[in-house]
């Protein structure tokens, strides 16, 4: 089994690693100094336990690396868009794209059943680049839950969690799906099929459109904007807005919003992704968080006032940064 990271950064360099180290046939796409050091002096991934250095397969150039049986997608959201041309020469007839990006995913009314079967989303897939590009038949759904981070070129640090999720657009508990998770679990990581994958896919946007927007507009870490009686006010309403949206849609969230809040603001004093990129310069994954809410709102006939004001804020804030287009 081939398998190809695209966007071997944190995440995929945790996940790239992982598969190495079980002598897994993994591949891995990177770029500028990080893609420099992983040539040179392999991949070194830091554990609680242990830290480690494998000898990886590394290109910026996919057609060095030829069709795999699974390309897993771990870039940020906004930046996917522009690579479908690229990633062309990583598949074959039968290779199967795994969507390991944050955010309502390009795919989700793909065999969702129901008047909205095959509506596409703008707010994360422009023109439907993606949705014509990869094919929708041919995608294979990931929440990824780890924390990782890119401490310096060719070091990876491993923060906290060690699950991806899977599922099929269909909820069928395929062959391809069984097979990665096989592959994933041998390599000491999580990677369950689920059935209703949508449920996990709301329940971690449901903290990721709230807190990393009113993080990068506060600059507060997550204890602070969780506990503060009105950022939390805040939250809670974009999150009761976005239910209402999911509910409609046929998603069950397995906790209540304060709940869920508690335990954001268990997590401590973490910055939140938005946060990092904001300081660091990056673009900031405003569509896939929030404006696809937004969008799902419009398309469910769902008033979302809270959502809309924070999206503004934010939007305009990551401009005034150069970071938002």
């Amino acid at each position: 089994m081939k398998i190809c990271v695209f966007g071997a950064g944190a995440i995929g360099g945790y996940m790239g690693a992982k598969l190495a180290q079980v002598g897994a046939d993994v591949s891995l796409v990177a770029r500028g100094p990080h893609l420099s050091a992983m040539r040179a002096n392999g991949l070194t991934l830091i554990e609680e336990n242990a830290t480690t250095n494998v000898a990886v397969t590394v290109s910026d150039d996919p057609a060095d690396l030829g069709p795999q049986d699974y390309v897993i997608v771990t870039l940020k959201a906004h930046s996917v868009p522009a690579i479908v041309g690229k990633i062309k020469p990583l598949m074959g007839k039968t290779t199967t794209i795994v969507s390991g990006v944050n955010g309502v995913p390009w795919w989700y009314f793909h065999k969702v059943g129901g008047a909205l079967e095959g509506t596409r989303l703008e707010s994360v897939d422009p023109g439907g680049v993606q949705w014509d590009g990869f094919g929708p038949d041919n995608v294979l759904g990931c929440v990824v839950y780890p924390a990782a981070e890119v401490i310096e070129p060719g070091i990876v640090k491993h923060i906290e969690g060690n699950r991806f999720s899977l599922g099929e657009p269909d909820g069928s508990k395929s062959e391809r799906a069984t097979a990665l998770s096989k592959v994933l679990t041998e390599a000491g990581l999580k990677a369950p099929v689920r059935p209703k994958l949508r449920d996990e896919i709301w329940t971690k946007l449901w903290g990721n459109l709230s807190f990393n927007p009113i993080s990068a507009l506060t600059h507060a870490t997550l204890d602070v904007l969780c506990t503060d009686p009105a950022t939390r006010l805040i939250a809670r309403n974009m999150m009761l807005e976005a239910q209402t949206i999911a509910e409609k849609l046929g998603v069950r969230f397995p906790v209540d919003v304060d709940r869920r809040i508690d335990g954001g603001a268990a997590v401590g004093a973490h910055r939140t992704s938005m946060l990092q990129d904001l300081d660091a310069g990056r673009p900031m994954e405003i569509d896939a968080l929030v404006r696809s809410v937004q969008e799902l709102g419009r398309i469910t006939q769902t008033p979302t006032p809270i959502t809309d004001t924070v999206l503004g804020l934010t939007q305009l804030r990551a401009r005034v940064a150069g970071l938002y287009p």
